[in-house]
Formats: C-alpha cells, structure tokens, sequence
C-alpha cells in the first residue's frame, strides 16, 4: 500500500518539474530569439555611429567597427558641407505639415464612418483599403507633378504636403479601430446636453484618441521624414526647398570626385536624431495604445 501511494507523489513531482523545465525553456528560447533579432537591427545602426567618428581611409580598409582615432570634425564637416541647417528645416516643415495635415483628415474621417451613416460609406472604406493594398510607387510621380503644376504647387513643399496628406488610409484604419473603443454613450450625453456632431468630436472623441494620434503622429511624420523621391522632384528647380534625405546625397562626393563615407555615416546618424526625438515623445502613447489593445 504505500508503495501504490507513493508512486502518484513521484509522477506528480515529475510532470511538475518538466512543466518548470519545459516554461523556463521556452522562455529562455524566447529571449534568445528577441536578443538575436535584436541585435541584427541595431547592428548597422552601431556600424553607422562608429563609423562617422572613422577617417575615410579607415572606413574603406574595412576590417574594423571602433575607430582607432575618434574624428569629432566629421560632424562639423556634414553640417556644413550639406547645409544641413537649411535641409533640417525643410524636412522639419515637410513632415510636421504632413503629420498635423494628416492627423486632422484621418481623425475626421474616422469619426464620420465611425459615427454617422450615410451614402456610400462602405464603398468609401472599401476606396481607403485599396490604397493600402495597391501600390504602384513611381508610377504615379508624374501625374502627381502635372496636377501639382495645375494648381501652381510645383515648386514649393506644399504640393508634397498635399499629397503625403492623401496617402491617409493607414492612419485611418488605425484612429477608426481606436476610435471603436470609445463608448457611444458619452456621445449621447452630450448630445443630450445640446452638443453638436463638430462638438462631440472636438470636446470629447479627440481627447480621448490622443494614443492613436500619438501613434499616428509617430508613423506618419518618419514617413514623411524618409521621404525621398517626392521632395527630389518637385526640387529639382529649387535646391533650396531640399529635404534632409535629400541632401544627404551632397555628401557622397568631395571636391576631388573622392567618396565621403565618413561624412555620409556621420550626416545619417545627425538625420536620425529628430526620428528618435519624435519616438521619445510618442513612445508613451504608443506603449499606452499596444496595452490597451492587448488588454482588450
């Protein structure tokens, strides 16, 4: 009899200790894996910073990722050399226009299917979903141009504003399944109280939507900051206008046809910093946004 007993007891142990084994072990898998992946992105990232601090001959021999000789002056040299104060201002206004341009349609738009009924509504969304699935890149470049040339937009950053602006549909599928999670009964109530549609939408939706905004604010302004062909072409005539992206390419050659490595890889990591300033400040809303939604 109490050998009968105690052969439950050892399974029992058994099964619970494979159990831990089994959970540490898929943890430990799972970290690993986050790790490598990791590291695999922010490898190039680490390359590029160490290798702005490099002389040029020392990038091209290869064979190294620290400097032996920290070269500060690279930095000095991008700014001046692409005029980077000039292109910096260029893309802060190309991708705050765009992100404020599309923050305001998206959220709008959102709130209109969201909310109301009307005609067409679903072909409206089903018009919005393929954008995001039919993509014909720079294909479109040159109708894009000629409209912009109509409307006299072609030689300033505003005609790629507006049409940074109409690629929305991302963005709005987002705000409209934040904005699903918003109880309609706070709508009511101040319907109630004598609150209009612009009303409930602006005193009550929009506060409430700041995480999506955040998240939206984050996509959309590092898209628009990594703008490249857009701001090329409707630049070309005016140098000035040139976005940041754009006038990275000034750097590739010195004045004797010799490639700059090291002060492209020193003006790529001064272009990253504003990206990372924007991630800084949405990050809370981003965070706030992904536990919400896995919470629900």
């Amino acid at each position: 009899m109490e050998v009968s007993k105690s052969i439950p007891a050892v399974h029992i142990k058994k099964q619970t200790q494979s159990f831990f084994v089994g959970r540490w072990g898929g943890r430990a898998l799972l970290w690993l894996f986050l790790l490598i992946t990791a590291l695999l992105i922010v490898f190039p990232v680490i390359v590029t910073f160490l290798g702005s601090f490099m002389s040029n001959l020392e990038i091209t021999k290869g064979g190294k990722i620290f400097p032996s000789s920290w070269h500060f002056e690279n930095y000095k040299e991008a700014w001046v050399q692409a005029n980077f104060a000039r292109f910096t201002w260029n893309s802060l206004f190309l991708s705050g226009a765009t992100t404020i341009g599309v923050l305001t349609v998206a959220s709008m738009a959102a709130y209109v299917v969201d909310r109301l009924n009307f005609p067409g509504k679903a072909i409206y969304v089903a018009i919005q979903a393929s954008t995001m699935f039919i993509s014909i890149g720079a294909v479109v470049i040159r109708p894009q141009f000629e409209l912009m040339v109509k409307l006299h937009l072609n030689t300033n950053l505003w005609g790629v504003v507006l049409i940074l602006v109409s690629g929305h549909a991302y963005i709005f599928f987002i705000l409209l399944s934040f904005l699903k999670g918003i109880s309609r009964e706070l709508d009511e109530a101040a319907r109630i109280d004598g609150c209009s549609n612009a009303g409930i939408f602006w005193r009550i939706i929009l506060p409430l939507m700041r995480p999506g905004l955040g998240v939206g604010a984050l996509f959309t302004f590092c898209g628009a900051w990594n703008e490249y062909l857009r701001p090329l072409v409707f630049t070309m005539t005016n140098p000035n206008l040139q976005t940041l992206t754009v006038g990275l390419s000034y750097l590739r050659y010195g004045a004797s046809a010799a490639v700059q490595t090291h002060y492209m890889m020193a003006g790529a990591c001064l272009s990253i910093l504003p990206l990372l300033l924007v991630y800084m400040i949405a990050n809370r809303q981003f965070m706030h946004m992904t536990a919400g939604s896995l919470k629900g």
